[in-house]
């Protein structure tokens, strides 16, 4: 059975920000073939949940370097995951910058359309601009930097909703 379980902004951020300039040993860095920046923001919100999606090509989860699903660390698969996860693990939707908030992601859209860089929010104040939109990622590394310093033709924005995770009965609620 699925429950609905607290997405935890603000660890999330505290992962975020921890590791914006350092790499977590847990994890490997795929800086060097293709970048780690969906990676690094796959741990944020990781942190945030603390379940990960076992499934099967279509999941979101990290063992090692060699068993990952792709959305652990591809920016399309990542998007995908999010939009039309109905199992564990966390679940987004598109949103306009001004329904962002700490601990949603936003990604970059280059001229030809395509998706290429997932930056983490680390803070955000009204109005919801660009200037005012402070995020920190990997492959380029950031630690809140201003989302207005980035170069892109586009953007999409995707508010974490919450998170899921499996019970085998109701007695497991009781045990929390």
């Amino acid at each position: 059975m699925l429950i609905e379980i607290e997405y935890d902004r603000r660890a999330a951020v505290r992962y975020a920000l921890n590791w914006a300039f350092a790499r977590n040993p847990r994890f490997y860095d795929f800086q060097d073939i293709g970048g780690d920046c969906t990676n690094y923001v796959s741990q944020c919100l990781y942190a945030g949940c603390g379940v990960m999606n076992y499934t099967p090509e279509t999941g979101w989860y990290y063992v090692n370097s060699n068993n990952r699903a792709p959305a652990w660390t591809g920016v399309n698969f990542l998007r995908e995951f999010l939009l039309n996860n109905t199992g564990v693990a966390v679940y987004a939707e598109e949103a306009p910058l001004s329904e962002l908030r700490r601990g949603d992601i936003i990604q970059l859209i280059n001229p030809a359309g395509r998706y290429y860089h997932t930056l983490f929010i680390s803070e955000i104040f009204s109005p919801a601009t660009p200037e005012n939109i402070f995020v920190c990622a990997h492959s380029i590394d950031a630690r809140n930097k201003r989302l207005s310093t980035y170069n892109y033709a586009d953007l999409t924005g995707f508010h974490i909703l919450g998170a899921r995770r499996e019970i085998k009965d109701l007695n497991e609620l009781n045990e929390d």
